[in-house]
């Protein structure tokens, strides 16, 4: 959540900023402002609620000159998004300048303190607190030295925060600093530059450094970077990372929304994840850095993730029962961060994030590796914490998804949990090369038959009209597809804001279908499946209570479309455990459609953060 960004150099800062915030416009966000050190020593800035687009129109009134500045879009936690609580916040000299991620779970005490020393806040927010504790140190035990300044804050914090600071009297000079919240900064001959992730410098350099926990840098005017540890050492290695895309990857290219070019880059995503994958000793998985007497002994997996991961993690679930016979528990990362799992010294955990940087998923990756874990990330961000805090981690390769509600990652996320189950079916014993290999093979059919389903986009589009007057719907699937659906309905509540239910299709006759009314919308997914004609006999009950169906079917299958309003066409999967990989193409493009049949942004939506720093 949030976006941080910040510049010093030779250029004009003012369109770094704004093209930064606007790179990260898909972390989510309801502020954004902007501070820039002018020529004549002081700090001027625009901020305001709302969108990007509206602080680019009010700094076309506001001549921000000069070469060093900081930026950022706020997710509201304390306070509401008004003008006075978006970011930058000042000092009360009006001479330190600061943004921030994360959360000060400490700002009552210090702001009262605070207070009671004469300092005066005009925000409502915990961050404020920061500028005052870093202007107190600035004329106290830090001397003017702004790192010193910083790292006196930060001692003092109880939280977590990426922070970029300013101050009038350092020019040319802008340290940041990380606990918990990701960072990055960058060295170019222009200057130096800092930013949230690494999506507002992929056009500047393809190079960066990844601030670790607890660190701490200095970005000087010539470009220069110097990297601090939290007790104020200088750091000779920091952590790196190459950037491994284009920048236009990042950009519309021709496509109206994100949203609708990501859900057409998938079957190319999925086609990187499994090229070469498979040798003659079954699946190639050397990202897990166990020895195979440790993948053999291994005894209980938790799979942990939340929102669209989770649901990754449901179908992981069954496959690792169904396929490895190994007992598997999946978790939301915030319910299981309040449990006592029970791990034994050969339990496995499986984090899976997109971003690698999600709070709650970290902090229960943490707490399983405290308690004797070994741990493996399932993520698409190189560099990401998950990434580095994991004993392995494979990325799944889906290149860069700026749309807020995941399409493509969700897929290669599921590929990518196979090939983990395929690698542990075989350690145990359960699978032998020629049936990890066929089942390979079957993966590797996956691209062409979503190709097949982008086709046939026009019967999402045809199918939007039931939700016109709708307030509510019900997603019903059994089986790997109960799971299909509780992603189906979690697309279309975030793009269109419509309310959706989704159940097992069996259900459905324990209280949901009290809910339908002439005219409701239910999709039912209905694959040519072994409980096929079980889903068939919850469609017709639907039916009889006046619903109006759509069904997500096989192709062929007309006794399903018979019944229905409209049928999803999907062609016929090599593996029934492989269908929601396809159908839910289907459902995200039946989402989109009808989000913005109801005019919605359908790659911002409200209240919704890309990546989640926050508990």
């Amino acid at each position: 959540m949030c976006g941080i960004v910040g510049y010093t150099g030779k250029k004009q800062a003012q369109k770094y900023l704004l093209d930064g915030l606007a790179a990260l416009e898909y972390r989510g966000y309801d502020s954004a402002g902007l501070e820039v050190l002018s020529p004549d020593g002081q700090l001027h800035g625009v901020k305001c609620s709302g969108r990007v687009s509206t602080l680019v129109e009010r700094c076309t009134t506001v001549n921000l000159v000069g070469t060093q500045g900081i930026a950022h879009t706020r997710w509201a936690t304390h306070g509401a998004p008004t003008d006075r609580n978006a970011h930058p916040h000042l000092d009360c000299s009006g001479r330190i300048a600061i943004v921030h991620n994360g959360i000060i779970e400490n700002y009552r005490e210090l702001r009262s303190y605070l207070m009671g020393e004469g300092h005066t806040f005009a925000s409502d927010t915990d961050s404020e607190v920061v500028a005052h504790l870093i202007e107190d140190a600035w004329a106290g035990p830090a001397k003017g030295n702004l790192v010193a300044a910083v790292r006196n804050a930060i001692s003092r914090l109880k939280g977590s925060w990426a922070l970029a600071v300013e101050s009038a009297d350092a020019p040319g000079e802008i340290v940041v600093a990380r606990k918990g919240s990701p960072l990055v900064v960058a060295s170019t001959p222009g200057g130096a530059y800092a930013a949230s992730d690494v999506m507002p410098l992929a056009a500047i350099t393809s190079h960066v450094i990844n601030l670790d926990d607890g660190q701490l840098a200095r970005l000087n005017q010539d470009g220069s970077i110097q990297v601090f540890s939290a007790d104020g050492l200088p750091v000779d290695h920091p952590s790196t990372i190459d950037i491994d895309w284009d920048a236009s990857a990042a950009t519309l290219g021709g496509y109206s929304d994100f949203m609708a070019k990501e859900i057409s880059e998938q079957p190319e995503a999925i086609e990187r994840l499994l090229k070469g994958r498979l040798t003659d000793k079954g699946i190639e998985l050397d990202e897990l850095s166990m020895s195979e007497e440790e993948l053999s002994a291994i005894d209980r997996i938790y799979l942990v993730a939340c929102g669209t991961s989770y649901h990754v993690c449901l179908i992981m679930q069954m496959l690792l029962e169904q396929w490895a016979k190994i007992p598997t528990v999946c978790e939301y990362a915030s319910e299981l961060n309040y449990k006592e799992p029970l791990v034994t010294d050969h339990t496995l955990c499986v984090v899976v994030t997109q971003s690698g940087e999600t709070a709650d998923t970290l902090t229960a990756e943490r707490r399983m590796k405290a308690l004797g874990c070994k741990t493996f990330a399932i993520t698409n961000v190189l560099g990401s914490t998950a990434a580095r805090e994991s004993d392995g981690t494979l990325y799944v390769q889906a290149g860069p998804e700026v749309c807020v509600c995941s399409t493509k990652a969700y897929t290669a996320q599921m590929v990518a949990g196979i090939l983990l189950v395929l690698r542990l079916a075989l350690s145990h014993g359960e699978m032998d090369e020629p049936e990890v290999a066929r089942r390979y093979r079957d993966l590797c059919a996956l691209p062409d038959l979503i190709r097949e389903v982008l086709k046939r986009r026009w019967q999402d589009k045809q199918a939007s009209r039931v939700f016109r007057k709708a307030h509510s719907a019900l997603f019903l699937g059994r089986g790997v597809n109960s799971t299909t659906a509780y992603e189906g309905a979690l697309k279309l509540k975030e793009i269109s804001y419509l309310h959706a239910e989704a159940y097992p299709a069996g259900e459905m006759k324990h209280g949901p279908i009290s809910l339908l009314e002439p005219g409701f919308p239910v999709v039912a997914i209905v694959p040519a499946d072994h409980v096929h004609d079980k889903t068939v006999s919850n469609i017709q009950e639907v039916i009889a209570r006046g619903a109006t169906c759509i069904a997500v079917a096989t192709d062929n299958d007309e006794d399903v479309a018979s019944m229905c309003e409209d049928t999803l066409w999907i062609p016929p999967v090599p593996e029934e455990e492989l269908v929601p990989i396809v159908a839910i193409v289907h459902l995200q493009m039946l989402a989109r459609y009808v989000a913005l049949d109801r005019g919605c942004d359908v790659d911002k939506p409200r209240n919704l953060a890309k990546s989640v720093t926050v508990e």
